[in-house]
């Protein structure tokens, strides 16, 4: 009987039977365990960057005695969906916002929208600050710029006014809609009434408005909506 000559190249010549078909689930084994592995390794190296800035930055404190402003939105309710036009699967506009219970003496408004169920730490969706406390309502579409315009919601001719808006953990500047994974998130979107401005230069953090807001909060509201992917 003659002898069988191998391969040099091929690892698998000589191989028959039993021994090929071992082989060749190895080796769909291996495959499929890749297509799992690769894409969750590139998202925990994108989650747990430095370069998210701000993740997990700790809410600033609040007198428990200070005043509660109603903050609504004719898009979704409290503890309810925030509809796809809002998010990252559709238009990724901001929502519309609606507020009252300001204090008087307040001189100005920050508003904060971030996601805690992240993984990683916090998510930063969107960083307003300077905003006029006599503007009681955001209409939905806030242009993504640095210094934004706010059009007048009176018939009654008056000045523009404008907001700064920071940079969220996507690295835009302005709104950033829910994106989660996969899963249900919660958004939060928070105003505080300042007794000053924070006089930040556009483009801050969430992080630094934080910093800069300490102290000198006069009352808070905030709106949970939540989305799923």
């Amino acid at each position: 009987m003659e002898a069988t000559e191998l391969s040099g190249t091929d690892p698998r010549a000589g191989l028959h039977g039993a021994d090929l078909d071992e082989a060749n689930m190895m080796n769909i084994r291996y495959s499929v365990t890749m297509l799992w592995i690769r894409p969750a390794a590139i998202f925990l190296v994108l989650s747990f960057s430095p370069g998210c800035g701000d993740r997990g930055a700790a809410l600033p404190a609040v007198n428990p005695a200070a005043p509660t402003i109603r903050l609504t939105s004719a898009a979704f309710t409290e503890g309810g969906m925030i509809p796809r036009e809002f998010t990252c699967d559709g238009a990724d506009r901001s929502p519309p916002l609606e507020w009252s219970g300001v204090p008087q003496t307040a001189r100005s408004l920050v508003l904060i929208c971030d996601d805690p169920d992240a993984l990683g730490g916090t998510w930063s969706h969107w960083v307003l600050y300077d905003l006029a406390p006599s503007i009681t309502a955001l209409d939905e579409g806030v242009a993504a710029d640095l210094v934004a315009t706010l059009e007048p919601r009176t018939g009654v001719q008056q000045p523009k006014l404008t907001v700064s808006q920071g940079r969220n953990d996507f690295g835009k500047i302005g709104y950033g809609g829910p994106c989660p994974p996969r899963g249900v998130h919660r958004y939060f979107f928070r105003l505080y009434a300042l007794d000053q401005r924070t006089e930040l230069a556009p483009g801050a953090t969430r992080k630094a408005v934080f910093k800069a807001i300490e102290g000198h909060i006069l009352a808070e509201g905030h709106l949970m909506g939540k989305y799923a992917r």
